[in-house]
């Protein structure tokens, strides 16, 4: 991993997936201490670019920087001088001169931390960016905790600790059902785990499957019940309505029956099988209350992991800089 910004999973390839994976674990140690807090990034500062209502996420970052003892500035939009008529571009370069090391990003456009990527780049800065979701784009770090969470609990993964990167979840039957075509989720997790090698299906009415899977390297489906046969693991998408410009289903309703985890179906699956949700968790539409309690639902797990995860992305990149000398 020697990329200056994490933007997207390819930004990665398999093998700084892998080596994040790796120093997931490291963070993962530190959680369970007394006090869980290593200096490791003393005198840095996080500035955290929220153009987006998000919980999990945002305060999964902070948490992490915090953890890392760096210094954190949030920034909301809807209290920020933007409403006043000032640009993106002004905003993000006004808090880079206030001596920032690392921005992290949410915006509801596609590309956005991107640019500000390239603005900071081009006015001769040197701080990182972090893409927490943009748009229907992306969302690195929700795929890469997602993975880690896998990884921790299939233990014939577990076990492959000497496997090449591209195989390492090789086998692993994954089906991703809901809201593919809005899914900024969907689209990361699809990059992390067939990097990984893992065999993966997109499930879900044809109008919220994406127009083309072309070079994706996944199938799909539209009949849940078939699906379901064998899945290692069941990942349910939030229903994207907020991007949805017209109704892409009937009713939520004929939704939940056809394409949601109900308890009847919860039940059909193998023991072993895990349910996974990116969160906030519609319960009785994606999932009934049932299937997102049931003991092979790791959830919170995915939660809990996200604060290591991310101490892992913001350790590597920011280290990274100050090995360098910048």
């Amino acid at each position: 991993m020697t990329q200056r910004h994490l933007l997207t999973i390819e930004d990665l390839g398999a093998d700084g997936i892998v080596e994040l994976l790796h120093l997931t674990d490291t963070f993962t140690e530190v959680a369970t201490r007394a006090i869980p807090k290593v200096p490791a990034l003393v005198g840095r500062t996080v500035a955290q670019l929220f153009f987006e209502d998000s919980t999990r996420t945002r305060l999964s970052f902070e948490t992490a920087a915090r953890r890392l003892s760096a210094d954190v500035l949030t920034f909301t939009a809807k209290t920020s001088s933007l409403n006043k008529g000032e640009s993106l571009r002004d905003t993000v370069l006004t808090v880079s001169a206030m001596g920032v090391d690392a921005f992290v990003v949410r915006h509801a456009s596609s590309g956005a931390p991107a640019q500000i990527a390239h603005w900071l780049e081009a006015d001769g800065n040197g701080e990182v960016v972090v893409n927490a979701g943009d748009g229907a784009h992306a969302h690195p770090t929700q795929a890469l905790l997602d993975c880690y969470t896998i990884r921790q609990h299939r233990k014939e993964i577990a076990d492959r600790a000497d496997a090449p990167a591209d195989r390492l979840f090789e086998g692993l039957r994954v089906l991703i059902v809901g809201d593919a075509r809005h899914s900024r989720v969907c689209r990361s997790n699809v990059e992390a785990l067939t990097a990984l090698g893992a065999d993966v299906t997109l499930v879900g009415p044809p109008t919220l499957l994406p127009v083309t899977t072309k070079g994706w390297g996944v199938s799909t489906s539209t009949d849940l019940d078939e699906a379901l046969l064998g899945a290692d693991v069941v990942y349910l998408l939030r229903m994207q309505l907020e991007r949805q410009r017209e109704a892409r289903v009937p009713s939520l309703p004929e939704y939940t029956a056809r394409w949601g985890l109900t308890t009847a179906r919860a039940e059909r699956l193998d023991p072993s099988a895990l349910v996974m949700a990116p969160g906030p968790i519609n319960r009785g539409v994606e999932l009934s209350s049932d299937a997102a309690d049931l003991p092979c639902s790791v959830i919170t797990d995915q939660v809990t992991n996200g604060v290591a995860t991310r101490m892992a992305v913001l350790f590597k990149l920011l280290s990274a800089g100050r090995d360098s000398g910048e």
